[in-house]
């Protein structure tokens, strides 16, 4: 989503970091290609003419003028300021005593509240929770059945008593079942209409004094730009907001709305959707989308992505046939489904520290219809084929090729990759065992070093 906004905020320190001292004119440029930028971004035009401000009186300072380094001073301003635009409040859920926790979505159709349930669900699940779901959205056809499919996939139980299509009756019923049973989170689907009226608030407003909801989360699709924010407002306004999910970050919408949503509703974003799985759905962290922005990377969201996407067991037996020398093209495989758990590739490219331009700029960009096309072709082969690809000859590489719905081109290129692979992996191994391998290790490469003498 901030791909466009991203690239021009790089270009604009690009040329910062061509001047060896920085002067009032230069900033003032600099300052005016910021501001375009962020305007075509569909930022709040307030909030840029707030946020200029404050990078000039900070920039224009004679330690920042007189630095040896004024142009990372400046990227270190920009970055500074645009994480003060979405606040203070680190992402997720604000702390509660409240048993059981009630989570009421609120937002306008459209905007993903019943997908948004089904991942919250999922995600207070993986934190040791135990949520219940509930529809209180009894006008829009098939929204109840809808909740029920969601919240089966992610293995998650929803209170849906037959016949009952009141909906301030529905949330209580919810609230007094997870007190019976033990479930300490209820997540309340609302209605949403095309536009704000005063039946939906209504409506609204009796769940909420009702249920006294610890959160009261306005699901925002970030594609639908400064209307979202109108939106959020006045939900805050009628209802009470205490924070923002911003929904399909994964676009490519320009992404003012992320930007403006803090500054202009005073509320924080609690969550940010990036994709269309259940597990698409992460705690809003300021600081590394604003890394990712500016082509900084975010190296801690790739770690915690790996961290769930990874079997402990599985990596050290993976490790153990590195040493041994014996990775094969099933190891290799497994790998990439690894791989494919943590997210889309574009995603994990984005969070590796410059990589953000790298990418824009490669001719053959690596994406997941090439992994799947990988997969294809290791699947067509034998079991013997994986474990010794030097048995794999012409004949076999057509048999491969066709069964893959691939070219033998395709397969020669795997199997040559995944050769020096292989070498590499070698070399690694080798130095691990170096490494570990006590006296009897540090012995032998004593003597390897003097042999090269």
């Amino acid at each position: 989503m901030f791909d466009s906004l991203g690239t021009r905020l790089q270009d604009v320190f690009k040329t910062l970091r061509g001047e060896f001292r920085l002067t009032p004119e230069t900033i003032e440029a600099a300052l005016r290609e910021i501001r375009l930028a962020l305007l075509e971004a569909d930022v709040n035009f307030k909030v840029v003419k707030a946020f200029i401000d404050r990078v000039r009186d900070r920039a224009m300072d004679q330690q920042v003028l007189g630095s040896l380094s004024p142009s990372q001073q400046v990227v270190k301003i920009v970055r500074d300021e645009m994480v003060a635009l979405f606040g203070d409040a680190e992402g997720g859920l604000q702390t509660t005593s409240k048993r059981p926790r009630v989570i009421l979505l609120l937002g306008l159709q459209g905007a993903g509240k019943t997908t948004t349930a089904g991942k919250l669900g999922l995600w207070l699940a993986k934190q040791g929770r135990h949520p219940l779901l509930v529809s209180t959205d009894v006008k829009r056809p098939a929204a109840i059945q809808q909740l029920n499919v969601v919240a089966r996939k992610a293995s998650l139980r929803v209170h849906d008593p037959a016949g009952q299509m009141d909906p301030v009756t529905r949330a209580r019923g919810a609230v007094a079942e997870a007190a019976t049973l033990g479930f300490d989170a209820v997540i309340v689907d609302t209605a949403g209409r095309l536009h704000i009226d005063d039946e939906l608030m209504t409506e609204l407003v009796a769940i909420r004094d009702l249920t006294d909801p610890s959160d009261r989360l306005y699901v925002a699709d970030a594609m639908t730009g400064q209307d979202a924010i109108k939106s959020a407002g006045e939900f805050n306004r009628r209802v009470g907001v205490t924070g923002v999910v911003l929904t399909k970050l994964d676009g490519d919408a320009r992404g003012g709305a992320a930007l403006s949503v803090v500054s202009v509703v005073g509320v924080p974003i609690a969550f940010a959707g990036s994709g269309e799985r259940l597990e698409d759905l992460e705690p809003f962290h300021p600081e590394r989308v604003v890394s990712r922005v500016l082509g900084m990377g975010d190296v801690l969201s790739l770690i915690e992505r790996a961290e769930a996407a990874i079997d402990v067991q599985d990596a050290e037996r993976l490790e153990e046939k590195i040493r041994a020398n014996e990775f094969t093209l099933e190891d290799f495989r497994d790998q990439l489904k690894t791989i494919r758990k943590m997210g889309p590739i574009e995603q994990i490219m984005g969070m590796l520290p410059g990589m953000g331009q790298l990418k824009a700029l490669a001719a053959n960009k690596p994406d997941d219809k090439q992994i799947t096309r990988i997969e294809a072709i290791i699947n067509s082969m034998t079991p013997d084929e994986r474990c010794k690809q030097h048995i794999i000859n012409g004949s076999r590489r057509k048999r491969i090729a066709k069964g893959s719905g691939t070219s033998v081109e395709e397969v020669n290129r795997l199997l040559k990759q995944f050769v020096q692979m292989q070498k590499m992996l070698k070399s690694l191994g080798a130095m691990a065992g170096l490494a570990g391998g006590g006296k009897k290790a540090r012995r032998q490469a004593v003597e390897m070093l003097r042999n090269r003498r």
